[in-house]
């Protein structure tokens, strides 16, 4: 099956690609981008694995959807796409950054591109979502590829950090080995969770500190 994605991504994922969930995932995105209005834009969908290829991986974080409102989402969990305001999460990852790494200058905009471009994977568990309607693509097949791709990237590797944040990226994360990947968890960013453990976890010095501990060049938060 031919699908459109970065080319190192498309040799580790062959498989995948031709597996039947698969199949049946790819005609339903097909029919939701030809009736609804989706996010993000079609040529969106697998910007993660355009921004960053397999072999340049030194980060993963998890995401759940993309934003469900008009011009958000730009394929990259988390991220907003130039000029848009940023949402409250992103706010709050933000703020811990400048508590983390105060030397770090401030964020010029919500487009994370600027990690991606940098070895940081930023996935979400699904990767398409109805204008309006949080989790509307979830159970579709979108968490069966993302786990793949959480699979690959643990066995295929070593000395990833993966940034687990809040109770669905934990759960999710299980399938990680710990004795060759440094697993970071703490809460959510949510308004509704940040005070409960995402304020003070520290994890953008970690990461760093962990990365130069193999000879990884530090990403440039």
């Amino acid at each position: 099956m031919s699908v459109k994605i970065e080319e190192s991504w498309r040799k580790v994922l062959a498989d995948e690609f031709e597996k039947p969930y698969f199949h049946h995932l790819i005609a339903y995105v097909r029919g939701e981008y030809a009736t609804a209005t989706v996010y993000p834009p079609g040529p969106g969908i697998f910007h993660a694995f355009d921004a960053c290829p397999f072999e340049d991986v030194k980060v993963v974080i998890l995401g759940q959807d993309p934003y469900h409102g008009k011009g958000q989402a730009n394929g990259l969990s988390f991220s907003v796409a130039d000029g848009i305001r940023t949402p409250p999460s992103l706010q709050n990852i933000f703020k811990e950054l400048q508590s983390d790494l105060p030397a770090t200058p401030p964020a010029p905009n919500g487009n994370l591109d600027r990690w991606a471009r940098q070895g940081v994977l930023l996935l979400n568990a699904t990767l398409t979502v109805r204008a309006g309607e949080p989790a509307s693509h979830q159970k579709k097949g979108w968490e069966q590829f993302t786990d793949a791709v959480i699979e690959k990237v643990s066995a295929g590797k070593q000395h990833v950090v993966f940034i687990l944040w809040g109770a669905s990226a934990q759960k999710k994360g299980e399938v990680i080995d710990e004795k060759k990947h440094l697993v970071l968890k703490s809460a959510h960013p949510s308004p509704y969770a940040a005070d409960r453990g995402f304020f003070g976890s520290r994890p953008f010095s970690k990461t760093n500190d962990y990365l130069q501990q193999h000879g990884l060049p530090p990403i440039a938060w």
